[in-house]
């Protein structure tokens, strides 16, 4: 699993880069996005980047994800969101504060995930019972 932080300008551009992530980057949201403090979110990307950063953000958001951090950040790159998105992972020594803060922050309002909440198609053409179809195609990557 990879934790996800995003910091932005508005909530409206965090809400789009968590579904182009999930759309396009065919990324698996485990966790509620949570919001997070927007200077602590500078101040731990600082960190990680070991430089200054050019703008601060008004609004930031984190949360984890199904897949590890390197497919992550080969996801996130192909698509360019439209927030700064930083993948933290367990290597850098801000990982476990930020997981703590997680546990405590507040539901990120307005994230609806588009994706199934099941296995896959159901094929309604056996009588009695419900079969999921899954399609291995979709997420090929993974194996």
């Amino acid at each position: 699993m990879a934790l996800i932080l995003i910091r932005g300008e508005n909530n409206s551009k965090l809400l789009n880069a968590i579904s182009d992530m999930e759309r396009h980057g065919n990324l698996n949201i485990v966790s509620q996005p949570r919001v997070i403090d927007s200077d602590f979110a500078d101040s731990l990307v600082e960190n990680i980047l070991n430089s200054k950063l050019r703008t601060k953000s008004s609004v930031a958001t984190a949360f984890f994800v199904k897949e590890d951090p390197t497919l992550s950040i080969m996801q996130i790159k192909k698509i360019h969101p439209p927030a700064h998105v930083v993948v933290v992972s367990d290597e850098y020594d801000d990982y476990d504060k930020l997981e703590d803060t997680l546990d405590d922050a507040r539901p990120f309002q307005g994230y609806h995930s588009h994706k199934a909440k099941n296995d896959g198609l159901i094929d309604y053409s056996i009588k009695g019972e419900k079969r999921y179809i899954k399609n291995e195609k979709l997420n090929s990557y993974m194996k």
